[in-house]
C-alpha cells in the first residue's frame, strides 16, 4: 500500500442516526495470526472458524505458505491448515511481503531465527518506517543473524541459527509482540526457553501455545512479574480453533454507540480476555452504558455479546497501569473523550508512537482538525470534552491524514458519525488490514444498508 494520492479512497463519515440491532466483528486479528502459525508448525490438520480475513492474516497464511505449509479456506469459510512440524519449515523461494503487519512480520522472524532457513522480510511504506530492534536484539542471542535497513527496518533478512541457543530475557518494554517472538523462537530450540514479563501483556501466545499441546509454565510472582518457561523442540498437535470476536474492532462500534445519540447496539460475541479488555472498563468508569450478556467460553478464552447504549460521558484520568490491556483502542477512546464533559488525561502512551504511525501526534491532528480541544504531550493527550455536543466536523476542504493507518482511519470515521457536518478521510484502504467489513457494518447498524 503506498502513498500515491491517485490510489487513495477518500471518504466523508457523516452522522447517519443511531446504532441499533444486532453486528458481529470479525475474528480477533491476534488468535487469527496465531492460529496460522501455530496450526503450520502441528503435524496435521487444524481446523479454524471465525479466522479474520483481513490482508494482515492473509499475509500470514501467505508467509507459513511459502515456508511448506497447506492453508485452504473452504467453502463454508472455514480454514484448514495443514502444517509441516516444528523443525519442517522449508527455505522460501522470493522475499515474504508482511503488507502493512507488524505483528506477522516479528513473530514470524522468531519462527525462522530458530530453523536453518534464511528469509528474506519486506512490507508496505508504513511497515518499513517501524522499528524491528526490539525483536532482533533478543533473537540475536539465539544465534540467528539479521541484516535491516538502517534503524533495523525492513527489507530485512534473517538467517536461522543452525544450533539456535535457548533464551532467558527480561522485557524491557511491555511487548505482548516481542514475548510471542521470543517463545516462538523457543520451539525448536533444545533447552528452555524463559522470558520474564514485569508489565502483563496480552497472553494469547501462551494460552494457544498451551492449547497445541507445547509444555509452557507460568510462574506470577509476589510484584506481579510473569516467568513464561516454554521446553524447547515441541511438538505440536493440531487443534479446532473458533476465533472470538476482536475487541479490539469491536472498541469503534462501541464508541460509536456511546456518542450517537438515541443508540442501543448488541455487538455479539466479543472476546474479553482480560489482558485485551480494559478499554470497556475504562469507558464504563467514564460513565458509559456496555452490558455484557451471555458471558462464555469459546475455546479457552472468554466471550459476551456487549450491549451498548448512548451515554453521557465523563472525562477522567486514565490509569497508565491499563496500557499494555488497551494499546490499539486509544485512537478510539480518544474520540470518546472528545465527546465527553470535562477533561481526559491519557499517560504512559510512549508505544503509541512507533505504532503503524504516531499515534499520538496523529490522532492530536486528527482532532483538531474536527474541531477537538486537545493538548499532545510527550506520553500522551489531554483532551477538554464537548460535554456530549457534536463535534464540528473537518471543513469541507480538509481531509483528516490517515498515514497508512487502519486505527486512525476508523476511529476518525466513528468521530464523524458524531459529528456536526461530518469528518472526512484521506484513505479508506487501510481498514481493509484488519476490519474489510467495517463500512459494511456501520451501514448495517445506522440502518442504510
Amino acid at each position: 500500500m503506498s502513498h500515491d494520492p491517485a490510489q487513495m479512497r477518500p471518504r466523508r463519515f457523516s452522522a447517519q442516526g443511531p446504532l441499533t440491532g444486532r453486528i458481529r466483528v470479525p475474528g480477533d486479528k491476534s488468535i487469527s495470526h496465531r492460529s496460522i502459525m501455530l496450526g503450520a508448525l502441528a503435524v496435521g490438520e487444524t481446523r479454524v472458524t471465525g479466522l479474520l480475513e483481513g490482508e494482515d492474516v492473509l499475509s500470514t497464511a501467505a508467509a507459513m505458505r511459502a515456508m511448506g505449509a497447506t492453508i485452504e479456506r473452504q467453502a463454508n469459510g472455514e480454514w484448514l491448515v495443514a502444517g509441516v512440524g516444528v523443525g519442517g519449515l522449508l527455505q522460501p523461494g522470493t522475499a515474504l511481503d508482511m503488507g502493512n503487519s507488524g505483528t506477522s512480520t516479528r513473530l514470524l522472524m522468531g519462527l525462522v531465527a530458530t530453523h536453518p532457513i534464511t528469509a528474506c522480510f519486506v512490507g508496505d511504506a508504513s511497515l518499513s518506517k517501524r522499528p524491528m530492534g526490539r525483536v532482533i536484539d533478543p533473537l540475536t542471542q539465539t544465534g540467528a543473524r539479521f541484516t535491516s535497513y538502517p534503524g533495523g527496518r525492513l527489507p530485512l533478512i534473517v538467517e536461522g541459527a543452525t544450533t539456535p541457543v535457548p533464551l532467558t530475557y527480561r522485557l524491557p518494554v511491555a511487548s505482548a509482540q516481542v514475548k510471542s517472538a521470543i517463545l516462538l523462537a523457543g520451539l525448536n530450540t533444545p533447552g528452555t526457553t524463559t522470558v520474564i514479563e514485569p508489565v502483563p501483556t496480552r497472553d494469547h501466545s501462551e494460552r494457544m501455545l498451551r492449547g497445541f499441546g507445547a509444555d509452557l509454565s507460568v510462574e506470577l510472582e509476589s510484584d506481579g512479574t510473569r516467568i513464561i518457561r516454554l521446553a524447547g523442540e515441541a511438538e505440536l498437535k493440531p487443534q479446532t480453533i473458533t476465533v472470538p470476536g476482536d475487541p479490539s474492532s469491536a472498541a469503534f462500534f462501541a464508541v460509536a454507540a456511546l456518542i450517537v445519540p438515541g443508540s442501543d447496539l448488541i455487538i455479539e460475541n466479543v472476546g474479553l480476555n482480560p489482558t485485551r479488555a480494559a478499554l470497556f472498563d475504562v469507558l464504563r468508569q467514564m460513565g458509559g452504558a456496555i452490558e455484557e450478556l451471555d458471558r462464555r467460553d469459546v475455546g479457552g478464552e472468554p466471550v459476551a455479546d456487549l450491549r451498548v447504549r448512548a451515554s453521557a460521558l465523563t472525562g477522567i484520568e486514565v490509569d497508565p497501569a491499563v496500557v499494555p490491556a488497551m494499546v490499539d483502542e486509544f485512537p478510539v477512546l480518544f474520540v470518546a473523550a472528545a465527546h465527553a464533559r470535562g477533561r481526559t488525561v491519557t499517560r504512559g502512551l510512549e508505544e503509541l508512537r512507533v505504532k503503524e504511525s504516531d499515534r499520538i501526534t496523529v490522532m492530536r491532528v486528527a482532532l483538531e482538525l474536527a474541531g477537538a480541544n486537545v493538548t499532545e504531550t510527550e506520553d500522551g493527550l489531554i483532551i477538554e470534552g464537548t460535554d456530549g455536543a457534536p463535534l464540528p466536523g473537518t471543513a469541507p476542504d480538509a481531509r483528516v491524514a490517515t498515514h497508512l493507518d487502519h486505527r486512525i482511519a476508523m476511529a476518525m470515521a466513528v468521530a464523524g458519525l458524531a459529528s456536526a457536518q461530518g469528518v472526512e478521510v484521506d484513505d479508506t484502504r487501510p481498514i481493509a488490514t484488519s476490519f474489510p467489513v467495517f463500512e459494511a457494518l456501520i451501514a448495517t447498524a445506522t440502518g442504510q444498508a
